[in-house]
């Protein structure tokens, strides 16, 4: 389980809006609740906006936090976080976004299918365009990783070949 010290605390979210007059107001502000669906050891994530296509509207009423892994809709973006605590490891995935990445605290390791590996420490940044990888977190302090997850085309090979999006190493239900 993870140690109390180990656990950063929950991502406070403020957001501003328009009265119906035009003047710019705060709609929001409050902590969001991290979702921890492997368990109080695994990882945690916080899925702060989302917006189901782009241009994204700064009308739309503020989407309900979900407490589901982030996934990026087709022609949207999700802005999010994901906590990994020490040990913490990622199955390979693929997704159907282009992630742009900082890590705020801690460090992760970016590992390809390759077998390739980079580390990625606190104030350094990713753009993940569609391959396949998994994080670790081989270090004894927590990372958090600030991620903006925008729609983004399918990847197509010279052989027609389309490369799908998988969850835990399988296409998403």
């Amino acid at each position: 389980m993870a140690s109390p010290s180990t656990i950063l605390p929950d991502a406070r979210l403020v957001v501003t809006g328009t009265a119906p007059d035009g003047t710019s107001i705060f709609t929001f502000d409050d902590t969001c609740t991290q979702f921890a669906p492997f368990g109080p050891a695994g990882s945690r994530f916080t899925t702060l906006h989302t917006s189901p296509a782009v241009p994204a509207s700064n009308t739309a009423p503020l989407p309900a936090p979900a407490s589901v892994l982030p996934r990026c809709p087709p022609t949207g973006v999700v802005f999010c976080v994901t906590d990994m605590p020490p040990g913490a490891r990622a199955p390979m995935h693929r997704t159907q976004s282009m992630d742009y990445a900082v890590v705020l605290s801690g460090e992760i390791v970016l590992s390809l299918e390759s077998g390739e590996e980079k580390t990625v420490k606190a104030g350094e940044f990713m753009v993940q365009r569609g391959a396949n990888h998994t994080w670790h977190n081989r270090t004894q302090e927590t990372c958090r990783v600030m991620l903006v997850l925008v729609g983004a085309e399918q990847i197509v090979l010279a052989d027609g070949t389309v490369l799908e999006e998988t969850m835990f190493g399988k296409k998403p239900e």
